[in-house]
């Protein structure tokens, strides 16, 4: 008899949610880190934009903004990953499990 695991394992499903679920992670995984390399390539060649002040004389400047601005869209990446392995990747893991298990 065949352990579960062996079987789900060799799932063809299972390696095709397993396929899909690195390509997704690895490709948001490169968007934020772009993000964050642009942040930083600017702070370190053009710091004077950071300084900038975002309205006139406002005490706000352009890096603080845009620092805030990069973590709202990493809590919002991580949103769309979690979205997406909630729905999609869980009913995929349970199909294959489901199909293994018969």
């Amino acid at each position: 008899m065949v352990p579960i695991h062996e079987k789900i394992l060799a799932d063809p499903r299972f390696t095709q949610l397993v396929a899909r679920r690195n390509r997704f992670a690895i490709t948001l995984s490169i968007i934020v880190l772009a993000v964050y390399a642009c942040f930083v390539v600017v702070a370190v060649f053009r710091p004077e934009l950071f300084a900038m002040p975002v309205f006139g004389t406002s005490a706000w400047c352009v890096g603080l903004v845009a620092g805030f601005c990069i973590q709202a869209f990493a809590f919002a990446m991580t949103g769309i990953y979690t979205s997406r392995a909630n729905g999609q990747f869980d009913r995929l893991a349970r199909e294959a499990i489901r199909g293994s298990a018969a």
